[in-house]
């Protein structure tokens, strides 16, 4: 069977023949010979059943988000900071979400938290980034805690967690609640609902998913300690970091967080690169959360005059 090249308008064999090729031979060439037609254009009609199956496709994007904020909305704004105040409906949808995420109770994860901020970069850190990138992004999990870091938890007062029925809700049910929300949900969604083969929707949605949570909330502890600029206090390690602002949905604003630590927003750009905030704000609008606590303009940058590396001066806003 001969070959052929294709030139344009034409076909060349490769004995040397040439023919000439017409534009309907081709299915794969702009027809110039077709025109709209005028008038009103066709009414668009959405097709809703694909609609809906298009956006439970996207389940373990979705898995992602609500485990996301149950961390950053949730048992780190709302209950390791108190930066907000959240209505009963919302703090149970957190706690749901927060077990989603399985990274520990809403309980124990604060206190160490709290433990941690109070006692950053030092023994008594859980995940001390002096010990380096290892260890504060997983290492501290795979060993034993220092001696320091249990003394220093039980003198934290947590009497407002051990006062909210939620929380200590969702510490009693954890293990239940883990299995649900972490690995049961995310599985049987899309494999009833759309006949997703079950062991792709516990791998993607389940396993995939919770392992890109853990190290995204990991980064903050590792990356966000080690790498970027520190505008508001030089002397501290956390950094602004853009691939954990990022990656957390809004929490790599590291320095200002450790600076401004009761600031819900844990930055002074409000819902900029922040989904987070944007959530919390949304709820405010809702009714279901209320008195954000927020740190002045002018505060801000006398701090960031005072300590700071000077990069807020370049900042691009």
């Amino acid at each position: 069977m001969p070959e052929t090249e294709v030139l344009e308008g034409s076909v060349r064999s490769r004995n040397g023949e040439v023919r000439a090729e017409s534009v309907t031979e081709r299915e794969d060439l702009f027809d110039e010979t077709y025109k709209e037609k005028d008038g009103p254009k066709p009414p668009m009609i959405i097709v809703w059943k694909n609609v809906i199956l298009m956006t439970l496709l996207h389940i373990a994007v979705i898995c992602f988000l609500i485990s996301a904020l149950g961390v950053t909305a949730g048992v780190h704004r709302l209950w390791s900071h108190k930066s907000y105040k959240a209505s009963l409906p919302l703090r149970i949808f957190l706690a749901f979400a927060n077990s989603m995420a399985f990274e520990n109770d809403i309980f124990e994860w604060s206190r160490d938290h709290r433990v941690h901020h109070k006692f950053s970069e030092t023994d008594a850190d859980p995940h001390n980034a002096v010990r380096g990138f290892f260890f504060s992004h997983i290492g501290w999990l795979l060993v034993r805690k220092h001696p320091d870091v249990i003394e220093k938890g039980k003198k934290i007062d947590l009497s407002d967690l051990k006062a909210d029925k939620v929380v200590m809700f969702q510490r009693k049910y954890y293990k239940i609640s883990v299995v649900l929300m972490c690995f049961t949900v995310p599985t049987l969604v899309p494999w009833y609902l759309w006949g997703e083969n079950f062991w792709v929707s516990y791998f993607v949605p389940g396993l995939l998913r919770y392992a890109v949570v853990l190290n995204s909330t990991w980064l903050v502890n590792s990356a966000a300690h080690m790498w970027g600029n520190r505008p508001y206090d030089v002397n501290i390690y956390p950094r602004e970091n853009k691939l954990v602002i990022l990656t957390t949905i809004g929490e790599g604003f590291h320095n200002y967080h450790h600076t401004f630590p009761y600031d819900y927003a844990t930055s002074e750009f409000g819902c900029k690169m922040n989904l987070t905030t944007c959530f919390i704000n949304f709820m405010c609008f809702l009714g279901l959360a209320k008195d954000c606590k927020t740190v002045a303009p002018e505060i801000v940058l006398a701090r960031a005059q005072r300590t700071g590396d000077g990069s807020a001066r370049n900042r691009s806003g």
